[in-house]
């Protein structure tokens, strides 16, 4: 019996036998397992996926795997991808067959007839381009002969009564456990065959996971990838990956035409597209990462593509492999594997839409941050920081467009300066200065938009501890507020000045910039997150002088306007403030409770500072009282010492600030041996953030986040009766 090699892996046997594996199988163990299970339960599993995703080579694997146990008359391969007319179908499956007849019937009775009584499984490979005609001959055949099973590979599915879809995804390209992922595992395994003796090494594995990451670890791109080491190394091939289409060609001689270049196989799917399906693949091609039906609809509607069709079409390319549904809680997300995204990017520069949905698209996440900001006071303070996590990517390239194109300047400065409170309340403090860095550099106008992005700034480098960057930044925005008459932008530059003073360990001058800011904000009608975090602040430098009474009236009355408005963030820094002034008087239970409701919220956002100030609280708490374990607070600080790394100076530099720090580690080092307190903090260092988090908490999973008890009331009531907070 003749055999060819193909570029598949497999070795073709002639008239439907299935083929033998010339190159090894990697990864898949999960789908390898899922498919087992649908054949066992479903007459018609069809594998769907994006081209070069690997479908026909899992199918053939599980239908090999299959053979013996389950279908005594065999498993016979038809390959529909050669087949270009529907009307040669049932020719081609009778011939993979292996079964003749001379007869004038139309091929599908012959087949129904001959397979009625067999216990078989038929593998229908690529039917992506005559869908129509294998859903019709499938039915035909599963109807008429009830002991057949048919496994199918489309970049669509057939939808034929009682079929299971298997979706098969890229390569993993990350591994969370520190295994070596399938991606860069396949990569390494084809690359040796190119260049005998290769092997992944320190000097060139983070070259290949990029590669991999970069390829969305589709197992025909990175093959082709692999080829391409006869002339290239990995990181030359990495630099040419901007024009992957060009590059990535090369296939074996003996491949279906469209998968011997990556350039065929994506131009195979969008040749399956209606010209609209095609048109809405070039304009999606915009967003970067994940989107949802509501974003799609406002950048790609209108000019040829009618809006109340939107949904079908997305559905429709969703149907073809070509855009991936993901499933977000309680919302349906979307995206496009890089590869195909650049191909569509292609066409939509082709058609001169480029400009006009990139503008599109920037208005789109506009909206999204400014929404955000207004919803960040309030309730749905969880959800808003959410969902702007999940526009991330798309707010980057928003931001990048902003700043590559002459004239969008000042959108570039709204942009950032609008998501402060993502870039500060989820962890993103470098970035954002990053962003806004670049803006302030490109719009020196003295404009409303700069006066915000300065303030801004001012307030992100305080909470790295770069007073030296901040205060430039803060006393320009006070100048021009001054100047321009900016009322709101004055009360702003003056609370952050009031920040870096305090960080500066200057509480009484902190104090008076905290309650100058706290009246502009009053006769200006303002009432915020940033205010309440000008009270909080207050409270923290009259605590900072000792005076408790003054602090804890401040506290006190952010904690009843979270109550009133449903605001968490801004509370979870009050907890902060109540476990520092119960700890110094030495109300060590209610401190160790408010410490780690800081925490837990905190984690909820995100906020690295947030999280890493109660973490330092409750690793002095672990210090006091007769239950001390100074092991654990050495630990404690180990992992704080961690985040202060993705935060900035720990402490701000500040020694009001560094206070429980110091104490608990001058109680630490005087309790242990210079080993143990040294291998107890390499321990906590080692920790990732959920890990650090889930120590602080007590172990365990995270609880529901409560930000309140049942009147409002921190976890733990408060037994120190505030004095009158002073009129605003």
């Amino acid at each position: 019996m003749s055999s060819e090699p193909a570029a598949d892996g497999q070795r073709r046997t002639a008239r439907g036998r299935l083929p033998a594996d010339l190159t090894s199988f990697v990864g898949r163990r999960a789908e390898l397992a899922a498919l087992a299970r649908l054949l066992g339960s479903s007459r018609l599993v069809t594998v769907t996926g994006p081209g070069g995703v690997g479908k026909t080579r899992l199918a053939l694997r599980a239908a090999a795997a299959a053979a013996g146990r389950s279908f005594p008359d065999g498993v016979r391969l038809a390959e529909i991808g050669p087949v270009q007319d529907g009307l040669l179908l049932g020719h081609a499956v009778l011939e993979a067959l292996e079964l003749t007849d001379s007869t004038a019937r139309p091929p599908l009775d012959v087949l129904v007839e001959q397979l009625s009584d067999r216990r078989m499984l038929l593998v229908m490979d690529g039917c992506e381009h005559l869908v129509d005609a294998c859903a019709e001959l499938v039915d035909v055949l599963l109807r008429g002969a009830p002991g057949l099973r048919v496994l199918a590979t489309s970049r669509q599915s057939l939808r034929v009564d009682g079929e299971h879809l298997l979706p098969l995804a890229p390569l993993p390209v990350d591994c969370p456990d520190g295994r070596r992922p399938d991606a860069v595992r396949l990569f390494a395994d084809r690359a040796a065959a190119v260049v005998p003796g290769f092997e992944l090494t320190a000097e060139n594995r983070e070259d290949v996971a990029v590669l991999c990451r970069r390829l969305d670890g589709i197992p025909l791109a990175v093959e082709l990838a692999a080829g391409r080491l006869r002339a290239l190394s990995v990181e030359q091939i990495a630099i040419r990956l901007d024009d992957r289409f060009r590059l990535l060609t090369g296939g074996a001689r003996t491949a279906p035409p469209r998968h011997q270049t990556l350039r065929t196989t994506i131009g195979w799917s969008h040749e399956l597209c209606s010209p609209q399906e095609r048109l809405l693949w070039a304009r999606l091609s915009v967003f970067s990462g994940g989107f949802d039906l509501e974003a799609a609809e406002y950048v790609c509607a209108g000019e040829g593509l009618d809006p109340e069709s939107m949904t079908d079409l997305l559905a429709d390319l969703v149907d073809k492999s070509v855009v991936l549904r993901l499933d977000a809680g309680d919302t349906v997300r979307f995206r496009m594997l890089d590869t195909l995204r650049e191909y569509g990017a292609h066409w939509l520069a082709s058609a001169g839409e480029e400009q006009r949905l990139l503008r599109r698209h920037r208005d789109w996440y506009l909206g999204v941050a400014t929404w955000g900001e207004v919803e960040w006071f309030g309730p749905r303070q969880a959800e808003t920081a959410e969902r702007t996590r999940l526009a991330h990517s798309n707010l980057r390239a928003a931001l990048e467009f902003c700043l590559a194109e002459p004239g969008e300047e000042q959108q570039a400065l709204v942009l950032a300066g609008t998501l402060w409170f993502y870039w500060v309340g989820s962890g993103h403090i470098g970035e954002g200065r990053h962003w806004l860095d670049r803006a302030l550099a490109l719009a020196p106008e003295p404009t409303g938009a700069r006066a915000k992005a300065l303030w801004v700034t001012g307030y992100m480098a305080t909470l790295q501890g770069d007073l030296t960057g901040a205060a430039p930044a803060l006393e320009e925005c006070r100048r021009q507020a001054l100047e321009t008459g900016d009322d709101r932008a004055l009360a702003y530059a003056v609370h952050r000045q009031g920040c870096a003073a305090l960080i500066a360990d200057d509480p009484v001058r902190a104090g008076e910039l905290f309650e100058e800011a706290l009246w502009h904000y009053n006769a200006l009608g303002e009432m915020n997150s940033n205010v309440l975090m000008a009270m909080f602040e207050l409270g923290l430098a009259h605590l900072f002088q000792g005076d408790a009474e003054t602090g804890a009236a401040w506290i006190e009355r952010v904690r009843e306007i979270c109550e009133e408005h449903g605001e968490q963030w801004a509370y979870a820094y009050g907890l902060y403030a109540y476990a520092h002034a119960r700890w110094t008087t030495g109300e060590l239970r209610q401190a160790r409770t408010y410490a780690r409701e800081c925490v837990r919220l905190n984690h909820r956002f995100r906020d690295l500072l947030g999280i890493v100030l109660g973490m330092e609280l409750l690793a002095v708490l672990e210090t006091e009282g007769p239950e001390a374990d100074l092991v654990e607070a050495r630990v404690l600080q180990g992992a704080a010492h961690r985040i202060w790394q993705g935060v900035g100076t720990p402490f701000f530099g500040s020694r009001s600030f560094n206070g429980p720090h110091r104490e608990g580690a001058e109680r630490a080092r005087s309790g242990l041996t210079e080993d143990e307190f040294e291998e107890a903090f390499a321990r906590g260092a080692a920790l990732d953030l959920d890990s650090a988090v889930r120590r602080a908490l007590g172990g365990g999973e995270f609880p529901p986040s409560r930000p309140f008890d049942t009147d409002g009331r921190p976890p733990d009531p408060c037994p120190v009766e505030p004095s009158p907070v002073p009129a605003l």
